[in-house]
Parts: C-alpha cells; sequence; structure tokens
C-alpha cells in the first residue's frame, strides 16, 4: 500500500479549496488550525489510520481537550483526507450524548448582559456597545456583523449570504435608529457601520477583546463573555416568548432544528429546578 505524507503544498492547496467551497473564515481558520497541528505532530512520520487514532488520544489525553472539541478537530482531518483522496485515513468520531443543559460558568444571562452594555456607554465604548446589542438582537453570528450597513438600518433589514445559503434579517426599529445616528456621528454615510480607526470591518477577535475588557467594570465573568454568547442569549429570550423553534431556525440560519435545540440547553440550575418541581422524591 502506497504511503501517505502531508506536506506544507498539500495544506496551501487545502486551504484554497476550503475557500472555493465558501467556507467562513472562522471555519477555515478552525479547519486549518487543526491540521497544522496534525502536520506537526507528526514530525515527518506517514499519516496511517493508527496515526489519526493516536493523534485522537493524544488531544483527549494531553491534551486535555474536550469530547466536541476532539471532534472538530476530527472534522478537519476528516476532510483533508477526502479532498486529498485518502479515505483510508478516515476515522470515526467520538461518541457524545447530548449534554441536557450547559453549564452554568458560560450561560450568559440577560442581567449580564445589560450589565456589559451600561458599562460599555459610560466607559463612552458606544461601538462596542451596539456591536452587542445588534447581534443580541438580531441573532446574527459576530462574522455577519458587516452586513449591518447604513443602507440596512434605512431599509430596516439585510440580506446575509453566507455557508450558501441566502436569508433576510430584519432589524428592530430602535435598533436601526441608534445604528444611523452613530454611523452620522461617525460620518459614515453608506456602507458597513463598524469599522476600526482605519475605516477596515471590525473582527471577530477584536470584537472579542472589547467584549473582553468590560467584564471587570460591568461585574460579569470573562468565561461568559463572547461574541456567540449573545446570540445564545437571542435564541434563548425568542423560545421562552414565542415557543417556534421552526421559526428560531430559520431566523438563525440553521439548516438542522437539532441545531437550534443546542442553542437552547438550559443551564444545570434551571434543570435541577425541574426535577425538583416534579416532587417524585416521597
Amino acid at each position: 500500500m502506497e504511503q501517505h505524507y502531508l506536506t506544507g503544498e498539500q495544506i496551501a492547496a487545502f486551504a484554497s479549496h476550503l475557500v472555493r467551497a465558501e467556507r467562513t473564515p472562522a471555519t477555515i481558520e478552525k479547519y486549518l488550525r487543526s491540521v497544522r497541528a496534525f502536520f506537526l505532530y507528526l514530525d515527518g512520520r506517514p499519516v496511517t489510520k493508527d496515526a489519526v487514532v493516536a493523534w485522537k488520544e493524544h488531544l483527549q489525553s494531553v491534551g486535555g481537550y474536550s469530547p466536541s472539541t476532539v471532534n472538530a478537530s476530527m472534522a478537519a482531518i476528516n476532510d483533508l483526507f477526502t479532498f486529498l483522496s485518502w479515505p483510508d485515513c478516515r476515522i470515526h468520531y467520538l461518541k457524545v450524548q447530548h449534554r441536557l443543559f450547559r453549564d452554568a460558568g458560560q450561560e450568559l444571562g440577560r442581567e449580564d448582559y445589560e450589565r456589559l452594555i451600561t458599562a460599555a456607554r459610560e466607559s463612552g465604548r458606544e461601538r462596542i456597545a451596539l456591536v452587542m446589542e445588534t447581534i443580541c438582537a438580531t441573532g446574527i453570528r459576530v462574522s455577519e456583523v458587516r452586513y449591518i450597513t447604513v443602507e440596512a438600518a434605512q431599509e430596516g433589514r439585510t440580506t446575509i449570504s453566507l455557508k450558501g445559503k441566502i436569508r433576510t434579517i430584519l432589524l428592530p426599529g430602535k435598533l436601526c435608529r441608534r445604528l444611523l445616528k452613530y454611523a452620522k456621528k461617525q460620518k459614515i454615510t453608506s456602507g458597513e457601520i463598524f469599522l476600526t480607526k482605519g475605516g477596515k470591518p471590525m473582527g471577530r477577535c477584536q470584537i472579542w477583546a472589547e467584549m473582553q475588557r468590560l467584564c471587570q467594570k460591568a461585574d460579569v465573568e470573562p468565561s461568559k463573555v463572547f461574541p456567540h454568547n449573545l446570540r445564545h442569549l437571542f435564541a434563548t429570550i425568542y423560545y421562552r416568548v414565542y415557543k417556534d423553534i421552526a421559526k428560531l431556525a430559520d431566523i438563525l440560519g440553521h439548516s438542522s432544528i437539532e441545531t437550534t435545540r443546542i442553542y437552547l440547553m438550559t443551564t444545570g440550575q434551571e434543570h435541577r429546578r425541574q426535577l425538583e418541581r416534579l416532587q417524585l422524591v416521597l
């Protein structure tokens, strides 16, 4: 059997393939990080199924990664093998039972969110306050913030094209007014609203870093503060009010309601209260 050896040129070709496949920048970054880590782990050794299994075990035992993180790495590696036509190297994912509840230490509640917004405005950081309100009020991904334009605020809607899917997001009237007021103050007459001082679009890392800087003043645990948690908060509150998971899946841009269901997991504390209300311990 022919031996497979992974090279830097193959990784570069895989990166180009991901771009052509219209994967999101975040997905591309995550996949390439996993592939490069695997490349370093191999240290010139051939790629075999046994080597991939050992890599998976290495991530669990030495790296201490969670099963979901290990599976995310395996998804990247398996995608690479498909691209290289090395089906004999593909391996199975770890079997993970669906969790019934989310870690309370990473659960961003409405009170946490409101304190973050207040802290941002009291510190004169209107831009990050408005970014957080925009994500939380619409449920968009942080990578979709670039679709929030002056024209979108004027029309009260924006069309998002991502992952091969196109969906229209409605913007609340109060949010539109704030966006237009901010754009006027910043002398932005058209195009994207959330820009850096150099006129470039704000990136995921910058948004995350600015949110983190608010934690101490807002008295919110840093482990709870990251952009995607704002999207989770939108999903949780929307479902509590309307109980329509199918429509929520459409709003979030999910192809499967199973994905949306993950967003609606309660915290362990809330799950415990639900069990207590059953009153089955006599």
